[in-house]
């Protein structure tokens, strides 16, 4: 098991996010304290092509990279000689988005004399978590994101078990396509998720639980719900209740979320609940999370916003963790676009 390198000396980490289209670099100590989070969103960019362009998205990482590694270390006060590691998203993501940070993060630590730390998107997700508080173990983590919709069993630090997923698209696909065809621009979701919020009533849609005892997702037949309610009302004539069919469709998402990630919580005897990913920011989602573990006497952690979203700062958190038991990896390392979660996890202690 590797160890801090002093009682009292901090860890400084360097962390390289560039998964998809944000390229966020981040310094922070100790796993848990941000120094600098620097953020260059691509949002705009790819909003005329309504959806990510990965070609365009590695790119805008070529372009941007540079000047983001400079700020973070100057937003920090940190010299790169008083860096512990650098450390860079290995996966999953888009694979030209990846490369780009990878490629970066092995210079730096080439020149710098740094060990380099490969990281897992997705463990990053999870350990924002910890940017807010100290994690409890065993613990579930319920993971929303735009590519990943999970619920992941950690029996301690570092150790994933992932013991429910989507079959189908993940809860934040489902949302852009939702808002697509409720004719709202990418992304969709928080459209979605203020429409749903001013509607006065909800328009039923289907509740989909799969097979008993399942804490598996699908959220495609939903989706589908969705187009045949719009499409319905279209050949009759009539302007489709856009707001009841937002409200109808966050409340199918967020009961079914909800309600298994409460079972597992139950079931595998969890200390906490931690929500994470880029729909974590999901208001409704929030809410009724929030209303649920409080009457369950369940303890909820949620980031706030900005480390809800890809960011470097969930990546510097989870390198650390890595750096703890297992130190750096070699030079050699590759960008992965299907690493596995449960193949990160740290050895067995």
């Amino acid at each position: 098991m590797k160890t801090d390198t002093g009682a009292r000396e901090p860890v400084l980490i360097l962390a390289i996010e560039t998964s998809c289209d944000e390229t966020s670099v981040a310094v922070v100590k100790d796993g848990c304290e941000v120094l600098s989070n620097i953020i260059s969103s691509q949002i705009e960019t790819h909003r005329a092509f309504g959806g990510v362009v990965p070609e365009v998205a590695s790119r805008k990482h070529v372009e941007v990279i540079t000047l983001v590694i400079e700020e973070a270390l100057s937003a920090a006060g940190v010299r790169p000689q008083e860096l512990t590691a650098v450390a860079v998203t290995q996966g999953p993501g888009l694979v030209g988005a990846l490369l780009v940070g990878v490629v970066a993060a092995k210079s730096l630590a080439l020149a710098w004399g740094k060990p380099l730390i490969g990281t897992h998107h997705i463990a990053g997700h999870i350990y924002a978590n910890r940017l807010v508080k100290e994690l409890k173990y065993p613990g579930m983590t319920l993971v929303v994101s735009g590519g990943h919709t999970e619920l992941v069993h950690m029996e301690r630090e570092g150790r994933f078990r992932i013991i429910g997923r989507t079959r189908d698209d993940a809860v934040g696909e489902a949302y852009d396509k939702v808002a697509r065809a409720l004719g709202f621009p990418y992304p969709g979701g928080p459209h979605v998720d203020k429409l749903a919020h001013e509607a006065e009533a909800a328009f039923a849609l289907p509740r989909v639980w799969l097979e008993p005892g399942s804490y598996d997702f699908s959220f495609s037949g939903l989706k589908s719900a969705v187009l045949n309610a719009v499409n319905q009302s279209k050949m009759k004539g009539l302007v489709p209740d856009v707001a009841g069919i937002a409200r109808g469709f966050q409340e199918s998402v967020v009961e079914v979320l909800v309600e298994k990630a409460i079972r597992a919580v139950r079931e595998y005897h969890a200390e906490q609940l931690l929500l994470c990913g880029g729909v974590a920011a999901n208001k409704g989602l929030r809410e009724a999370l929030t209303r649920r573990c409080g009457a369950e006497g369940i303890e909820l952690i949620i980031p706030p916003p900005v480390y809800c979203t890809d960011n470097a700062a969930m990546i510097g958190a989870a390198a650390y963790v890595k750096w703890r038991h297992e130190g750096g990896i070699p030079l050699d390392m590759v960008a992965d676009p299907g690493y596995s979660l449960e193949k990160w996890s740290v050895s067995a202690y």
